[in-house]
């Protein structure tokens, strides 16, 4: 079978300066893998004209497939459709099908009609229009020297629904590709130096269809293999093999065969358990509630969080004596130890997670380090404490505490500590 090659462009000055995070591209890569369109490339450019006709011309020499997202809207700084309409030699016409379904949109909001809007419903006439059921904004489909460029909005939910119902389909009808798998091994507990140590031998005995990445985070690893190949059910069985193989030298560390994240894999420990959770949560913020709560089904084991930011609600709400604050400090084990105690009475939880921690600024009254966090989890068999010293930015201390503390609520409730 051909290889396919995919480009990504993403248009939009916003994207250069930082102001708004690119996650349409790591989307839609997600998404043409499994169809084995492999994204080579992925460019991110301003919203000047110079800009992005050169970035076609650079793309689409290497490309079979080449996707855009972002110019589309209404105002000034769109212009990548007009820019389309130059570039593959086209005239702007009103799509009557876009053009009543703008007009619907509007009525349905019972919000008037500007002649900037009816202008979303002007296409060049020599694209294909993907229809957009999310927005005003159509998609467009050029064909050129065998080589496909497709056009969609910036806003990500209105590119996800052209993507999955225009999209996918046609490029799926028009590419016979390969076949490309991954398998994922999560470990925790060992550096990528040391893992890479401990499976050389695996790793070099790979074929030369199937390859290995090291991929670390907060406190864990995450190795990926990547099979390519025409035979999916051939590959398929290749790949659980050689992950076999991986997981079973890396057995003292693994945490998880499937490419999920940590707050799943807790999940998904504790309904093995049967186990439900309470948080009670300081420094982090609700942090750790939120990851927990973006999983469909956590109501069956996430009983809720206690964010006991003030140290008064330390100890009002969560029962924290005066005496544990006034000689040990808020951040402490003692006080973190209180603080699960509290929680477990109050949410009535198979596990309770307590965190409390410094995370920038200066020594507290107690001498206690900036970055300097307490995690304690109560359960049935007894309080288990960890202490963390991190020593990065704010932001990144609370997204390193959080994750070190679902590492160690993992660890706890699979009898690991």
């Amino acid at each position: 079978m051909a290889r396919i090659n995919a480009s990504i462009i993403t248009i939009g000055d916003e994207l250069l300066i930082g102001q708004v995070i690119d996650t349409n591209s790591a989307w839609i890569a997600q998404r043409l893998n499994e169809l084995g369109i492999a994204v080579e490339r992925r460019v991110a450019v301003g919203d000047t004209t110079t800009a992005i006709w050169n970035a076609l011309d650079e793309e689409l020499k290497t490309c079979d497939v080449l996707l855009l997202t972002g110019g589309l809207g209404p105002t000034a700084d769109d212009i990548t459709k007009p820019l389309l309409c130059k570039y593959f030699g086209g005239n702007l016409v009103v799509d009557d099908k876009v053009l009543q379904h703008v007009k619907g949109i509007f009525e349905r909001r019972n919000r008037p009609m500007l002649e900037r809007n009816m202008k979303q419903a002007e296409v060049p006439d020599n694209c294909t229009v993907l229809f957009n059921r999310m927005g005003t904004a159509p998609g467009m489909w050029f064909t050129k020297n065998n080589k496909v460029i497709i056009s969609m909005p910036g806003v990500p939910f209105e590119m996800m629904a052209i993507i999955e119902d225009e999209v996918l389909p046609r490029l799926q009808k028009m590419f016979v590709s390969d076949v490309i798998q991954h398998r994922s091994i999560i470990t925790a507990g060992e550096g990528e130096s040391f893992l890479a140590e401990r499976i050389q031998d695996l790793e070099e005995a790979l074929p030369e269809h199937i390859k290995l990445a090291y991929l670390p985070s907060y406190g864990m690893v995450r190795l990926r293999l990547t099979g390519r190949g025409t035979d999916s059910l051939r590959l398929s069985k290749e790949m659980q093999l050689r992950q076999e193989e991986l997981a079973n030298r890396l057995e003292h560390c693994v945490i998880s065969l499937q490419d999920l994240p940590l707050e799943q894999i807790v999940g998904k420990s504790l309904v093995e358990k049967h186990a439900t959770l309470g948080l009670a949560e300081s420094c982090t913020g609700g942090n750790l509630a939120h990851l927990l709560t973006q999983a469909m089904g956590a109501t069956t084991y996430f009983k809720g969080s206690i964010v006991s930011y003030y140290t008064e609600i330390k100890e009002q709400v969560l029962g924290v004596s005066s005496q544990t604050l006034a000689s040990h400090g808020v951040v402490s084990e003692a006080t973190a130890s209180e603080m699960a105690k509290g929680a477990a009475d109050l949410l009535r939880a198979d596990y309770t997670l307590a965190i409390t921690g410094l995370l920038s600024g200066t020594k507290d009254e107690h001498g206690v380090e900036p970055g300097t966090v307490w995690i304690a989890i109560k359960h049935a068999d007894g309080i288990f404490t960890k202490k963390l010293q991190l020593f990065y930015d704010r932001l990144r201390n609370k997204e390193m505490a959080t994750q070190m503390a679902l590492l160690y609520l993992w660890r706890v409730i699979n009898g690991k500590v």
